[in-house]
């Protein structure tokens, strides 16, 4: 004679049952990205443009399974911190993303900040090993943070001031008609940095050039560059270098075409953020830039891959893509598929030395993370502004009328620089 069942006992077992049957079904957990920006006030356009950026990496990954694990393939997640444009504020954006689990920090919209988080993340992974992170920067460009500053946690993707400054160096050495040349910047530690290396570089390739005026500026808080303009013109000023960026690029290069400067603009980021359609007809041939790709790279593969994101994001005012952003996405999930893991010390280790191919970017751009002092090495490419649809410059940027064109390429190799960095490693 069978056992008489408890009806108690069956419906906890079929509650437990089905509770592990949705259990085998519920989503996998996702690998939490933090982009620690200035998302608002004078450069929150600059944030936005680089989240942009980083979304479209993110589908890209979530798109052919995510990242895969040892336990299964995991999406990428991309949350959004507001630093406010704010040293104080990102360091307090920093900690709530670790209490919220991230274990990867984005930022790089300011090498200041970019420094206090190396130092913020150092004493954070000290104390509390285990829930480390790391630090992955898109666009923070003082040398000293893969130098003095170096650190374990934290990797570069952007070419630094003074691997930009060489390439548009060699550029300007070889414009025999230029003889007075101004430099100004932003007053903080990556705007300094470019002025004194300026100086330095002309002093070696072109001695025969005089600097006419020199400036350091309030960083986001000049609204009318025409007295600087002014000086420049007074000076007979033929070629400004600057490494400014955002609003502070934008209205030095509109104050230069009002007074009627006549000079070269030699900048870092002259190509984008609505510099091009500021300056406008005055810019052509006039206006340089310096990054690791542009829209008029001018292969089937470049040409496809800025189709798809101008697909993805159609507005013109949207147009600001950088394979740098693309690259840190990628090289981030091939590191943790090739760790087997995402805690940070086996993903730093994996990502040391890594050569990314660019086979999800269509092949077209890579690089090869230098493991000494973790600086990613890629291409650079001088362009100069032009009028769209000319030979060379089938795109525009920003709906502007005017794209760039090559006018120096440096492949990967050629632009690596020596470094002083003495990496403590765990």
């Amino acid at each position: 004679m069978r056992p008489q069942r408890s009806p108690l006992l069956f419906r906890l077992a079929s509650v437990l049952l089905g509770l592990a049957a949705s259990g085998a079904h519920a989503a996998p957990e996702p690998i939490k990205l933090a982009l620690i920006e200035g998302l608002s006030g004078s450069f929150g356009n600059a944030g936005e443009a680089v989240h942009r950026n980083l979304v479209w990496a993110v589908e890209r990954v979530n798109a052919r399974g995510g990242v895969k694990l040892p336990g299964g393939a995991r999406p990428l997640q991309l949350l959004r911190f507001d630093s406010k444009g704010t040293t104080e504020e990102a360091l307090s954006m920093f900690r709530a993303a670790v209490d919220q689990g991230v274990g990867f920090v984005l930022q790089g919209n300011s090498s200041a900040t970019a420094a206090a988080l190396i130092d913020g993340l150092n004493k954070h992974n000290q104390r509390e090993p285990q829930r480390r992170a790391l630090f992955l920067n898109y666009s923070a460009v003082d040398p000293v943070l893969t130098n003095e500053k170096c650190s374990f946690w934290h990797f570069r993707f952007d070419a630094h001031a003074d691997m930009r400054l060489a390439a548009l160096m060699d550029v300007l050495a070889a414009d025999n008609s230029v003889k007075k040349v101004y430099l100004i910047g932003q007053d903080y530690s990556f705007g300094q940095h470019v002025v004194r290396k300026s100086r330095e570089l002309l002093a070696q390739r072109r001695p025969d050039i005089e600097v006419v005026g020199e400036e350091l500026h309030a960083m986001g808080r000049v609204k009318d560059f025409l007295p600087y303009a002014a000086k420049m013109k007074a000076a007979g000023t033929q070629a400004v270098i600057t490494g400014n960026w955002g609003n502070d690029l934008t209205l030095l290069i509109r104050a230069a075409r009002e007074a009627g400067l006549e000079a070269k603009f030699y900048t870092f980021y002259g190509n984008a953020l609505g510099a091009p359609a500021a300056i406008g007809e005055a810019g052509v041939g006039k206006v340089l830039a310096v990054a690791e790709w542009h829209p008029n790279v001018g292969t089937a593969a470049s040409d496809a891959f800025y189709a798809a994101f101008r697909q993805r994001f159609p507005q013109p005012a949207d147009d600001y893509l950088h394979a740098r952003m693309q690259a840190l996405v990628e090289v981030l999930a091939q590191s943790i598929e090739k760790a087997g893991s995402t805690e940070a010390t086996q993903v730093a280790r994996a990502m040391e030395g890594l050569r990314y191919d660019g086979r999800h970017l269509g092949g077209f751009h890579g690089g090869q993370v230098r493991a000494e002092d973790h600086q990613f090495i890629q291409p650079l490419y001088v362009s100069q502004m032009q009028r769209a649809g000319g030979g060379g410059v089938r795109f525009d940027n920003e709906g502007s009328g005017y794209g760039f064109k090559t006018v120096r390429y440096l492949p990967a190799e050629a632009t690596a620089l020596p470094s002083s960095c003495k990496m403590a490693r765990p």
